[in-house]
């Protein structure tokens, strides 16, 4: 059980916490800065990168993730130096995954071939909707035109592609949803991240949400409809629905993500940045400070972390069983044993099984498509004794 993390393998998460705006609906923890001295940025993330490679030697490096905030804020050669010493530190797999998230109105054609350069081989762009009305709604600060040049850009350079939209928004309908669904797949490469709009506590949507000025949020039956919708459409275009919300062409999936999805070991550098490492045997859940001077200071005085707490065997198969329900794969049930010491509850499973909200295959328990549409539903029922 000690090495049970080899089953989802080991990526580096990097978070860069800046952005130009806040969008209103963003529970990230990102931050407007008009003044960023990236050369002491790149030395704090340096020094973590050599602290975190001290507490796991040897192991090989499989997928390594710049997310935000907007990393695409990032200097190219900052995010270079940051790759050549990762390449140092761990042994790296022949296909390392390396994804920059990006926003529209970051991009230049320069700064994107210059992080294809320092060894990027993977975007994530967030364009979030595909009409201007909608993208002012959600805070945008970029149009649709520049979200599809910028996109235009970073197909041109990297081989792999990605973007967000966000649907179920104020007032959308479902056919408005389905014309710009089409359009998107029409653009798109290999993968797509679709997210139903979800209102966070402390949020500014959260805010208005609790003083009831945000209006034309969909009903569930129409939310519900939108999701169904949805798979289908990304499935006639060959993009298979892999997790709850992201579609891809087979063998395009972002394998960092299924490193978490599949629970396996990852780091985490930079302010409010979250890992689980599995150290001498033991699975650590961590935190680093989430104010960017406070973990600036935290590092300069050793480490940015500020939590590092043991997961013990029965949490572990919790975010297990959390984590991998999400994926279209499921879950191995041998795996689940093997981390909580006890079978699944078998007369939870059969009842769910009986309403058509999950099904075993080959000795892993899946989720259908009805059932993902509640999955936190089906999550308590297995979880709740």
């Amino acid at each position: 059980m000690t090495e049970d993390w080899k089953n989802g393998g080991f990526g580096l998460y990097i978070h860069w916490p800046f952005c130009e705006a806040k969008c209103p609906y963003c529970d990230f923890n990102s931050h407007v800065s008009r003044e960023i001295d990236q050369s002491r940025w790149l030395r704090a993330y340096l020094q973590e990168l050599d602290r975190v490679a001290e507490d796991t030697p040897d192991r090989v490096l499989n997928t390594v993730f710049f997310g935000g905030g907007t990393p695409s804020l990032m200097e190219p050669d900052v995010v270079a130096t940051i790759l050549e010493r990762i390449r140092r530190l761990w042994p790296t797999s022949n296909d390392m995954e390396i994804t920059l998230e990006a926003n529209p109105g970051s991009v230049e054609a320069t700064r994107f071939r210059g992080y294809r350069q320092g060894g990027v081989n993977r975007i994530s762009m967030g364009i979030q909707a595909l009409n201007n009305h909608d993208l002012k709604k959600l805070g945008r600060i970029h149009s649709v035109e520049e979200a599809i040049a910028a996109f235009d850009i970073a197909r041109d350079t990297f081989d792999r592609v990605s973007f967000d939209l966000i649907y179920a928004r104020q007032d959308q309908t479902l056919k408005q949803w389905e014309a710009e669904l089409q359009q998107a797949l029409s653009m798109a490469i290999d993968h797509l991240s679709l997210y139903q709009l979800t209102v966070e506590e402390g949020t500014a949507f959260g805010d208005r949400y609790e003083r009831g000025k945000l209006r034309g949020l969909p009903a569930d039956d129409l939310a519900a409809d939108m999701y169904e919708m949805t798979e289908a459409i990304c499935k006639e275009h060959g993009f298979e629905a892999y997790e709850v919300s992201n579609y891809a062409k087979p063998g395009y999936e972002s394998r960092h993500n299924q490193i978490y999805w599949r629970y396996g070991d990852y780091a985490g550098i930079g302010p409010g940045a979250h890992a689980r490492m599995t150290i001498n045997g033991v699975k650590y859940a961590v935190e680093n400070w989430r104010n960017p001077e406070r973990w600036l200071s935290a590092v300069q005085d050793g480490t940015g972390e500020n939590v590092r707490d043991i997961v013990d065997p029965e949490g572990q198969s919790i975010e297990f069983l959390l984590m991998g329900l999400r994926l279209n794969e499921g879950i191995d049930l041998s795996r689940y044993e093997g981390l909580a010491g006890h079978k699944l509850n078998e007369a939870k499973v059969d009842a769910l099984r009986e309403m058509g909200m999950v099904y075993t295959e080959n000795q892993r328990l899946k989720v259908k498509p009805k059932g993902r549409m509640v999955l936190n539903a089906v999550l308590s029922e297995l979880l709740v004794d």
